[in-house]
This record gives structure tokens, C-alpha cells and sequence, in this order.
């Protein structure tokens, strides 16, 4: 959840360093630091500061002079965002840098030892041990004082090491914790995401689990931890600088809402067949027989990756009429589950980095199950590590909180329940009546970014509240999910989503004229049980924000003072949910800013979650 940026070459690398960081943020942005290597000194020159990467700035003086560095942008899981525990962190001799993402669970352990040993700690994290079990090995080269040192070490890691006495080199390392190399034109770079590097090259080699890499201002080379060499190579991605750039936008969110109609045409696209009413996913690697051969499907995913889990297996279920469910990803392999052989697993994941997802796809793996994935980045970990797999080409996301990525899996899965339902008992008068459901969507969803402007007069009355509900039913359920994890994650308020059937059950009591109800009613068979619990809550005085279709009528209750109403258009009833959902995303992004919050880095979270 931290990034990591480094570089060797011929350009001066503070600058460098400071532009990668800024451009991690979303990863973690409670402290930020970078050390340089002077040129001709055989020193380094390290800067840290807890806070934003535009307060390290102010720290860096041109005596930061050097053409090798690494730096590093914080989340905090060991010790408070303060200057000391903010990385890089140094040696005792201060002439071994090391930046970390990942855990050390084996820390306490060796900080005593090191203590033990005479060291004195600078800090409270787990991370500093590593420049200290670096800086205490005897071994001759720099990548095997690396190798020595994590042979002590448990845990997971993506880390850059700069040593005073190589200052020809980096030596990265992987396990666990993304890290990819960078090939310029006699210049290097290291990263823990493209994010940070995309301006200067689109060249990666990933760093494979147990792998490190050397990387000089000519090249890399990579290896195992005894020293034996691997065949990584370098690839060219596709990709648009300017996708990392918000451009004309206020912040990188508004921009991924608005981008939503464009990720929705380029998932679809090439994968619908109009004629015979189904999809194309040659990317599953699964032909029809080993499709029907499907017995129960099972989804992993965490926060909104999980709730449009929910959405999918509720799809699937209807349309391929196969028993489906979601799992929060975080909790699977610890109740050590059963894997059947008959069971399609479908890892869900924007980043392909998501480590809770990539260890529950490591435990089906190990148990001889097949996993696919839904991932947004080509080369990811889980892309790498699943069966098959359909990629969401919604494009770079850099928001923290998912909008475009959570509308591009809703699609994937509408694809993926419309194949498997047509080798199955799914008519083709269905699939055609879904493909050309699925083909409106986009100019559907455009539609309701038309109405941003009524819909943040509305969002500026839910700034006030402290305390709100969401709430729908079956396809409505994990939408009102999502629509209260959005609206907490960036607004801070606090935001529970229940069905509406069970308002009656408990949460009803809360309900009272200073605590609001974001309602979910789309016209579909439950409309008028949806209705009846809207009156229990309108009977209490409870404000009302009712999401629904143009042919909903309300009744007595368009009449009521405190009930608001939000249309969208109307889809199929089975890809209703993905409308639902684009209201309360630019619901939860004005609330943020009329209280006048970073949408894009919300306090206490990263956008990829490489840490248990």
C-alpha cells in the first residue's frame, strides 16, 4: 500500500524521485522520503517528512545532487506517520538506504536481536531492520548482502536497497508486494507501480515472487535468492501517459466517473455476438464442455471488488442458473476451504495486486482449483498467476475510491453470466434481449452524468447528516453496499447499507428526522414491497432519497416534503444494478466536496492493498 520509485541514469533523480512520488500518492500519503547517492562523495543525502510528498519538497536543497536515489511514499502500518518512521531508512553507518512495502512478521524478533547486538533504532517500524541485516553482512557484493539478509527475514516485501559502496546499482526485491523495472535509454528505474515511471518509459520487466533484480544505468539483470539467474524480460506496454494525467479535471475522480461511458464501450467491445445472443471471453480458456461442467461458481474480492462480487453471483444465478456466491477474498483461505473441481473460481481485483485476492488465489491454486480473474492492469500478479481471465480495459485508475474499474467488473460479470448461461439453458431470444440491453449502456450511464448538477444539490443536503442509510433489495442489496462504502470512504461520514426487508428487524429504531435513507427502488417485482418499508420510514419523519425508475410511481410519497427523488433510465432488469450504482458515486464525490475533502486520497486508505 506504499509506493516506491527509483533511478539511476544521467538526469539528476531528486526531481525525478519527487515526481514519482507525487504520482504514488494513491498508494499511501502519510509520510514521504528520498535518498541520493552524491556523485563522486560516496555518500548519502537522505530527506524525509511526514505528510504529503509536496512537503518533502520544501526539504530538498540542490545539494541533493547525484544521478542514483530511491524513495518512497508512505502507509503506516508499523509506528505513526512521523519524519523518523518515514522511509528510506538508513544503517547505523547511514551509507545503506532501504525503502519496503509489505510486512515483516518476524520484526520484534529481530529488532531485539539488533538491539541485543548494540544497534540503536531510529525507529518504530518493522521495515529498518532490513538496511541494519543488510549493512551487518559480510559478503562481498551488494546482491548477496541483500540475499543474506532476507534469508533472516519472514514476511512480504517489495523493497529497493542503495548502498554508498555500490553506487553503480540497485538491487529491488520481491515477495508479495508488486516491484517492477523500468528501461530507458541509458537509464533505469525501479517502481512499485507504472504509475510512477509511465512518463519516461512504458518498458517494464515485473518482478516475479522471490525474485530480485540488479539494475545499473545500462540494465538489469535478475535473479533467485541463490544467486542463479532468471529469464525476465522486458515488455512494451500499451499505454497512454496522459491516462496518469487528470488533465482539465479538479481531481483524478471526477475525471474516472466521467470516463465511465468510454470503459463501459471499450469492455464490451469485440466481445458481444448480436447473432446468436451471447459473449465472446477467449481469455477464460474454456471451451463449452468444460463451461457446462460448472457446478457452482464462487467470487473473491475485497471492499467494492467484493460487493460487485455480489452483484455478479446474483447474475450468474439468474441467467446461467448456477449456484453462485461472493466471499470477502480478506477471510477465505483462513476457515481453510474446500475446493471442488466443479467450481469456477473468479478472483476480482483493479489492481491485480490485491494481496488478500492473490494469497485466496495462491490457496485455490495449491488445492488443485481452477481460478479466473477480473483484473484492470496486464501483467499483474493475480493476471499472472489465474487460469484465464477477462481484463477490464477501463484504463488507468488512480482515485482511490473505484468508480469506472467497479463498472467495468459489473460488465465483465454480465459477459461472463450471459456465456456460461448460453451453453446452458439461457434461449437466445434472452441472450439477444441482454447484448442489446448491454450495447445502451454506455449512452444510458452518460445520461445520468448529465444530471451531476441536481444530483450535487442533493449530495450537499447528505453532507450534513452524520449518520446514513442505503438500502435495497436482492439485485438492490450489494448496491446499497457499495453505495455506503463510497459514501464513507471519502465523505467520513458514517454510512450503513442494509436490505430493505430488514429495516424492520433493527435498524428502524435509528431511523428519525436527522438521519437520512438513500433508497434503491427500481421497477422490477419487488417494487411494491420496496415502497411499503419507504412509508415505515416516512411515518418517522426519516429523509428520503429515493434512486428508481422513470415508470416508479411513488404515490403518496412524491408528495412528502422530506422525499427526494432520482431517476435513471431503465435497463433489464438485470443490469439495473451497474444505473443504480453511478447516482450514488457522484452522490458520495459531491458530499466529499461540499465538506471539503480529498476525494482522490482518503485518510486511512490506499488504493492498492498489498498488506494484510
Amino acid at each position: 500500500m506504499c509506493g516506491i520509485v527509483g533511478y539511476i541514469g544521467h538526469q539528476p533523480t531528486a526531481p525525478l524521485l519527487l515526481e514519482g512520488l507525487a504520482r504514488l500518492e494513491h498508494r499511501g500519503y502519510d509520510s514521504a522520503g528520498i535518498a541520493v547517492l552524491g556523485s563522486g562523495e560516496g555518500r548519502l543525502r537522505v530527506a524525509k517528512r511526514a505528510g504529503r510528498v509536496r512537503e518533502l519538497d520544501g526539504a530538498i536543497a540542490p545539494r541533493y545532487a547525484g544521478r542514483i536515489g530511491i524513495g518512497h511514499t508512505r502507509w503506516a502500518t508499523h509506528g505513526p506517520a512521523t519524519d523518523a518512521n518515514a522511509h528510506p531508512h538508513l544503517d547505523a553507518t547511514g551509507r545503506v538506504a532501504v525503502v519496503h512495502n509489505g510486512i515483516i512478521d518476524n520484526a520484534s524478533v529481530l529488532r531485539e536481536k539488533l538491539i541485543a547486538e548494540g544497534v540503536e533504532l531510529a525507529s518504530d517500524t518493522d521495515s529498518e531492520v532490513l538496511a541494519h541485516l543488510v549493512a551487518r553482512s559480510d559478503a562481498e557484493t551488494l546482491e548477496e548482502k541483500v540475499t543474506q539478509a532476507l534469508s533472516h527475514v519472514e514476511g512480504t516485501w517489495g523493497l529497493a536497497v542503495l548502498h554508498a559502496d555500490f553506487p553503480d546499482r540497485i538491487v529491488a526485491a520481491r515477495n508479495g508486494s508488486p516491484l517492477l523495472v523500468g528501461v530507458g535509454e541509458k537509464e533505469m528505474h525501479v517502481a512499485s507501480d507504472l504509475a510512477a515511471i509511465v512518463r519516461y518509459t512504458t518498458t517494464v520487466a515485473h518482478l516475479e515472487d522471490g525474485e530480485l533484480a540488479t539494475v545499473t544505468a545500462s540494465g538489469f539483470t535478475t535473479f533467485r535468492a541463490d544467486l542463479t539467474r532468471t529469464a525476465s524480460v522486458a515488455t512494451t506496454l500499451d499505454v497512454d501517459p496522459a491516462s496518469y494525467d487528470a488533465g482539465e479535471h479538479a481531481s483524478f475522480m471526477r475525471k474516472e466517473i466521467l470516463e465511465q461511458p468510454a470503459a463501459a464501450e471499450r469492455v464490451l467491445r469485440g466481445r458481444l455476438d448480436e447473432r446468436f445472443g451471447t459473449a465472446h471471453l477467449g481469455g477464460l480458456n474454456m471451451d463449452a464442455r468444460e463451461s457446462r461442467a460448472i457446478r457452482r461458481v464462487k467470487i473473491l474480492g475485497c471492499g467494492s471488488a467484493y460487493y460487485v462480487g455480489q452483484m455478479g453471483a446474483g447474475m450468474i444465478e439468474e441467467l446461467a442458473r448456477i449456484p453462485a456466491n461472493a466471499e470477502a477474498a480478506s477471510e477465505f483461505r483462513y476457515r481453510n476451504p474446500v475446493i471442488e473441481p466443479d467450481t469456477l473460481y473468479v478472483a476480482v481485483s483493479q489492481s491485480g495486486e490485491t494481496i488478500d485476492t492473490l494469497l485466496a488465489v495462491q490457496e485455490i491454486r495449491r488445492k488443485g482449483g481452477r481460478v479466473v480473474g477480473l483484473v484492470n492492469v496486464v501483467g499483474s500478479a493475480i493476471a499472472r498467476e489465474v487460469d484465464g481471465g477477462i481484463y477490464l480495459h477501463a484504463g488507468p485508475e488512480v482515485a482511490v475510491a473505484s468508480t469506472k474499474a467497479l463498472t467495468t467488473m459489473y460488465l465483465a460479470f454480465a459477459l461472463l453470466a450471459i456465456q456460461l448461461g448460453r451453453v446452458r439453458d439461457l434461449s437466445i431470444s434472452e441472450g439477444r434481449r441482454l447484448v442489446t440491453a448491454l450495447q445502451a449502456l454506455p449512452e444510458q450511464i452518460q445520461t445520468i452524468l448529465d444530471t451531476e448538477e441536481e444530483l450535487a444539490a442533493v449530495a450537499h443536503r447528505l453532507a450534513q447528516a452524520r449518520s446514513l442509510f442505503f438500502v435495497g433489495r436482492v439485485r438492490g442489496y450489494p448496491v446499497a453496499r457499495e453505495g455506503a462504502q463510497k459514501f464513507k470512504e471519502i465523505s467520513y461520514r458514517h454510512a450503513e447499507a442494509y436490505q430493505t426487508s430488514e429495516l424492520k428487524h433493527g435498524p428502524l429504531a435509528l431511523i428519525d428526522p436527522e438521519v437520512p435513507t438513500v433508497a434503491l427502488v427500481p421497477h422490477d417485482e419487488l417494487t411494491d414491497r420496496n415502497l411499503a418499508a419507504l412509508h415505515e420510514i416516512a411515518a418517522r419523519r426519516g429523509p428520503l432519497v429515493v434512486i428508481t425508475h422513470p415508470d416508479v410511481d411513488l404515490g403518496d410519497l412524491a408528495q412528502h416534503p422530506e422525499v427526494t427523488r432520482i431517476e435513471v433510465p431503465r435497463s433489464e432488469r438485470e443490469l439495473d444494478p451497474i444505473l443504480l450504482t453511478i447516482p450514488l458515486q457522484l452522490l458520495a464525490y459531491h458530499a466529499a466536496l461540499t465538506l471539503d475533502l480529498d476525494v482522490d486520497k482518503p485518510r486511512n486508505l490506499a488504493k492498492s492493498v498489498t498488506v494484510e
